[in-house]
This record gives structure tokens, C-alpha cells and sequence, in this order.
């Protein structure tokens, strides 16, 4: 099975925050056990995380040139890594795949957050260690400690509403063109085969749908970025821009984008960067070059409306809502990043 990412995307943390990913120079059975563990156990619910051996990084940054895995130790290491998860308790085990990045070989570990969390694992690699339960904080794997422990196992009693069967929603309702074309946008190996796979293989590789035979599910996280009109399963599943000129509301233009999430993001995007963001030429006398200023740092809107999106709760029917004033941007997204419901950016 492959993973549905581009090692280039993992190196470049151009998809996935850097917290959800863990470089390693080389194999390390037992702090790769931790990390698995950790990332399994899925605390704040970031939908896992992975791990990548052959790349050395310096403070969570990869370092230039690749250093690789020689490849003879490719299938040592599927082996072990299999003789070693079944260590964890409950029994889990992560999906792998082998990559040539720069002419080097790196070896992926996907842990996709797991379904009978909490999971711990032995603190040591030897008959006499204890167990442990491992979380993620930051960019860190850490040992739980009793708050988070009995944090963990409240989580277990709860499967995040993004991972949850949607019973109102058939396997036809993720469209197939929708699926192929991420994958080729994110250069995924599973691109591919993708192109002639059965969608209820496709579905459940890509971990969007599950269940029995008989009841096999789209998740709702499958249906937010793989139908064309989420907004039927979600209400309100759209972001709003209204750009307000002034106080009274005269001249005030409001536009809706809907569709799938990620269409949704960067229809937005476009349009704020096309009709909202404007730049100024400041020119200094006795100085030859000009300065260029702009009212919003485009930069900072994307971080901000790509976290509203991800981080809003689509079980609450509310929209995203961005509201354009004379004097700053207001991001409003239910119920928000770090437990906020506001991020704001003013003009500069």
C-alpha cells in the first residue's frame, strides 16, 4: 500500500505541519517504537503523523544534501519494525514505503492516528522494561503523564467527527477524478494505480472510507475533499468574504466559495490576492531603490485561512467568515485554532 503524499511534500513540510513529522538519520528500533506509539495515540487529533529515516534534520529543519539509507537495509528494516510493533499494546502496525529523493533511498514510517487508542509500548527494548504510553507535544515525542493519560483514554472514547462514518452517504458519493487529481497534485505513488483501482481499494488505501463488506462508509473527512458539494452532508460548509469599505455597509461585496475544502481554500485565496490585497511604492529621495508596502502579508492570510479550515468543527453549522474592514482582517472559524474563535490580521 502507498502512502498518499510525495516525499518531496514530506521533505519540504509543504502539506503537513512539521509537528506531524520526524526525521531520522538512520534506524532506531526503539525511538522509532516511541514515535509510532505516539503518533498512533494521536492526542490532538493532527491525524498522525510520520516518521522519515535518511534525513537528518537540525532543529525539526531537514539539512541539504540527503543523506540517505543504504539499501540493502530497506527490507531489514520492514522486518524489524514488524517483529517490534507487535510490541505495542493494543497491536498496531503503520504502513511503509521506499522512495529515491535525490538519488538517495529514504524509507517512510505513515502512522495514521489509530482507531483503539491509547496505545502504549516498552520504555526499552527488553524483557524487563515497563510500558509507557507516548504522546506527541510540539514537535517532540514525550512520555504521558497522568493528566495526559487519563486524557488519552477520555479520547478513546470519542473518534474525532472528521474520522467518523457519515451513515447519510454512499461509497459513490466520493467522486473518483477528485481522488486521482489530489493524488497527482501531491506526486503520490498511489497515482497511478489509482487511475484504474476499484474506488472501495482506492477508498479504503487512502483511509476514507471503511467499515464491513457490507457497510463500507465514506468517512466524513473523505466527503469534506472528495465530493463536489460538501455543503450537502455539512451545512454551511463554505468560506464567506466580506470585504466592508466602511462603517455604514455601502459598497459592501460578499462572495461565497464552496466545493471541496482544498477548492475552497485556494478559490479564496485567489480571490483576496486578486481583489483585496494591494501594495504601495514608497519612493525615498537620494536613494535609488523604492520600497514596496502591502495591507496584508499574503503569507500570513494563507497560514491563517488554511488553519481555519482545518482546524473548524463541521458538525457546527456555521460558515468560515472573513470580513474586510478599513482597518483589519477578521478570520472567524468555529471553534477556531488553540481553543480561540477569532484570528485577526490588520492593515499595516
Amino acid at each position: 500500500m502507498s502512502i498518499p503524499i510525495n516525499i518531496n511534500e514530506l521533505i519540504n513540510l509543504r502539506v503537513i505541519e512539521g509537528a506531524r513529522v520526524e526525521y531520522k538519520t538512520n534506524w532506531n528500533p526503539e525511538s522509532c517504537l516511541h514515535t509510532i506509539c505516539a503518533f498512533a495515540n494521536d492526542m490532538d487529533n493532527w491525524g498522525g503523523g510520520y516518521i522519515v529515516l535518511g534525513v537528518e534534520a537540525h532543529d525539526g529543519i531537514p539539512c541539504l544534501p540527503i543523506t540517505g539509507i543504504t539499501k540493502g537495509s530497506i527490507d531489514m528494516i520492514n522486518k524489524e519494525l514488524l517483529n517490534k510493533c507487535n510490541l505495542i499494546e493494543p497491536r498496531y502496525i503503520p504502513i511503509t514505503e521506499h522512495f529515491v529523493y535525490e538519488h538517495k533511498d529514504i524509507f517512510v514510517i505513515w502512522v495514521p492516528g489509530g482507531k483503539n487508542r491509547p496505545y502504549q509500548c516498552p520504555d526499552r527494548l527488553s524483557e524487563t522494561s515497563g510500558k509507557s504510553y507516548y504522546i506527541r507535544k510540539l514537535a517532540s515525542t514525550i512520555k504521558a503523564n497522568a493528566r495526559e493519560i487519563q486524557e488519552l483514554f477520555a479520547l478513546s472514547e470519542i473518534i474525532p467527527f472528521d474520522d467518523r462514518i457519515n451513515p447519510k452517504a454512499n461509497l459513490e458519493d466520493l467522486r473518483p477524478p477528485l481522488i486521482v487529481n489530489f493524488l497527482h497534485e501531491v506526486k503520490s505513488g498511489l497515482y497511478e494505480n489509482a487511475k484504474t483501482m476499484p474506488l472501495q481499494t482506492l477508498a479504503g488505501s487512502m483511509k476514507i472510507a471503511e467499515g464491513a463488506v457490507e457497510y463500507f462508509k465514506p468517512l466524513n473527512v473523505g466527503l469534506m475533499f472528495f465530493n463536489d458539494q460538501p455543503d450537502h452532508f455539512f451545512r454551511y460548509a463554505r468560506i464567506e468574504v466580506v470585504d466592508k469599505p466602511n462603517e455604514t455597509g455601502v459598497g459592501m461585496t460578499e462572495k461565497m466559495f464552496t466545493g471541496p475544502l482544498d477548492r475552497q481554500l485556494r478559490d479564496a485565496l485567489a480571490y483576496i490576492r486578486n481583489y483585496i490585497i494591494s501594495d504601495k511604492i514608497n519612493k525615498f529621495a537620494n536613494i535609488a531603490e523604492s520600497e514596496r508596502a502591502y495591507n496584508y502579508p499574503y503569507a500570513a492570510v494563507e497560514e491563517a485561512i488554511s488553519n481555519a479550515i482545518h482546524h473548524k468543527a463541521y458538525q457546527i453549522p456555521e460558515p468560515i467568515t472573513v470580513t474586510i474592514t478599513p482597518d483589519k482582517m477578521e478570520i472567524l472559524s468555529f471553534p477556531g485554532p488553540t481553543d480561540q474563535f477569532q484570528t485577526k490580521t490588520s492593515r499595516r
